[in-house]
């Protein structure tokens, strides 16, 4: 059986362990996310020093696929502006977070990864830093629509005309916003249904039971941090197959996991699952 879990991290605590103990509970595909630029010993100045990231990155994958199948995805992260504008002032950290996009969308169009990750703060911010960040996000959905990925988004908590005032955006640009997926997702499949929005449902409590409560449009993730600071936060990579068992027990069917765990990855990412 397939199991995916939609956005996961490896940093500084069990790294490939992680892995270990997701294949070990039954996980089989994996997407990974670049993090900040803040967990890296490189220096960033420019949108092209995210290039080292980025390489850094795709290594990583390349290694975590000798342990499951894994897909590379590359972050510039919302909270870029701050960490950026509090060194270079927020107009110009907003271009460098431009051009990291640019750089990433090259990545994706020579194949070392499958998606980007974009979004706008999910704190308070000024004014200014807001419609920054959303002229960020409209670059992203550029870059995704010529390349032709999926974004993922870090956003503020979901709410319904905050999730539509992103699909306008989105629309405005021209990208399929069945490839604008919410990540970090509460369990409201119908909500985002009816807006356009693919989410990815975080795997807590009974997350993944409401969801398939209404429907199989959607995707489950653990956002696994592995920060020894936070060890287990978000969720411990044993969560998504964990809660992949509680949907069968639960009374749910396999084609139910088939299609959150493989064909609608395969749809949005464009990419083939195979055992």
């Amino acid at each position: 059986m397939i199991i995916t879990d939609n956005h996961m991290h490896l940093y500084n605590n069990l790294r490939f362990e992680a892995l270990k103990q997701f294949k070990k509970e039954g996980g089989t595909h994996v997407f990974l996310v670049s993090l900040l630029t803040t967990c890296y010993d490189f220096p960033v100045r420019s949108g092209k020093d995210f290039g080292q990231i980025f390489d850094f990155h795709i290594d990583m994958v390349g290694k975590a696929n000798e342990i499951v199948k894994a897909f590379s995805i590359l972050s510039v992260h919302p909270a870029e502006i701050t960490i950026l504008g509090g060194k270079v002032g927020f107009q110009k950290a907003a271009e460098i977070m431009k051009k990291a996009l640019d750089v990433a969308g090259k990545y994706v169009a020579e194949g070392k990864a499958v998606a980007l990750k974009s979004g706008r703060p999910h704190y308070s911010v000024p004014e200014e830093v807001w419609d920054l960040s959303n002229r960020v996000l409209r670059h992203a959905f550029e870059v995704a629509k010529d390349v032709n990925c999926p974004v993922q988004l870090h956003t503020e908590s979901f709410t319904l005309d905050g999730m539509k005032e992103i699909i306008k955006i989105a629309e405005k640009v021209g990208i399929n916003t069945e490839k604008v997926i919410k990540h970090f997702a509460p369990p409201e499949v119908s909500k985002f249904e009816e807006i356009g929005m693919f989410p990815s449902i975080i795997a807590s409590g009974k997350n993944v039971v409401t969801a398939a409560e209404q429907g199989s449009r959607f995707m489950v993730e653990t956002d696994y941090i592995d920060d020894k600071k936070r060890p287990g936060s978000v969720l411990g990579p044993k969560t998504v197959p964990k809660k992949i068992k509680e949907l069968l027990n639960a009374g749910f069917k396999e084609e139910l996991v088939y299609k959150i765990c493989k064909e609608n990855p395969e749809k949005i990412y464009d990419i083939e699952i195979i055992e």
